[in-house]
Parts: structure tokens; sequence; C-alpha cells
């Protein structure tokens, strides 16, 4: 009888061994009036330049604008699905938020593995989010990987 794969294994993303400087990937999403709204009420950050017309309107901003880490949890998809993918934890992000987000707005975040830490099996990943070509933010995350070698 041949001997199966772990079943495991089909849940798994990449495995450190699997990865490379330079691999990438992308998810996007446009940001709805209800994302806003509903992200107020699991985060509690009801910041009335998130979630009031009238006072936002009164900002620099010139009319409410979504969480920026609602922006950036669009970063987290891209990791825990994609690059590296299920299995995957996350250690440390580092973010810089460049400009709004406003309810319509499509954001795009990208992830770049910039380096590899063997001894670890930590990746290093350039993180961005994008509105129409725009960096709204700005980061670098370090992920740790699973590993084929138990």
């Amino acid at each position: 009888m041949d001997q199966m794969a772990n079943p495991m294994d089909k849940l798994n993303g990449y495995y450190f061994e699997d990865l490379e400087v330079g691999m990438t990937d992308v998810f996007a999403k446009t940001v709805t009036e209800a994302d806003i709204v509903l992200f107020a009420g699991i985060s509690g950050d009801t910041n009335p330049v998130h979630l009031n017309e009238e006072f936002a309107s009164a900002t620099m901003f010139k009319g409410r604008i979504a969480h920026g880490i609602l922006s950036a949890s669009f970063i987290s998809t891209v990791i825990g699905t994609k690059l590296p993918g299920p299995g995957c934890i996350y250690v440390s992000q580092a973010l810089r938020f460049k400009a709004p987000v406003k309810a319509g707005d499509t954001v795009q975040a990208h992830c770049t593995i910039t380096n590899l830490i063997p001894e670890k099996k930590f990746i290093e990943l350039k993180t961005q989010c994008l509105v129409a070509g725009k960096v709204v933010v700005d980061g670098e995350a370090m992920i740790m990987v699973p590993s084929r070698a138990k």
C-alpha cells in the first residue's frame, strides 16, 4: 500500500523550503460603508472621523475615512491565506499610514518576501496597501513559516 501524505498538508500554505526572496501576492477589496461600521463595532473604535459625516467634514479629510487598521488587515489576509498562507504565524508588523481610505475605494494589499531567515524559519515581507496606485499603508512584517523538517 502506498504511503499517504499527511492530510494536514492540504490545509497548509507554503513551507519555508518553498519560499524565495521576491515572491509576491496580492489581495484586493473595495471598502464599503458597512465594512467601516462593522469594523467600528468589532474593534470598539468609534472615533467620529469614521462614523459621523458632520464631524468628519470639518477635519482635514473633508469627510469620513476608514480605519487605517482596516486597510492594514488586508495585509493579514495575504499572509494568512496566500503568501505564505495557512499555517504561518504573524510575529511582527510595522506600519506607516500615508493617506486616507474612504468608502468606495478599492484597497490592494501587496506582500513581497525580502529576506529568508533559515535558522528561525522566519521570512521578512515588504507590505503595502495601495488605492489607485497610491500607497496608503507602508510597512514590513516578520512571519514564522512551517518547515517540512519537523
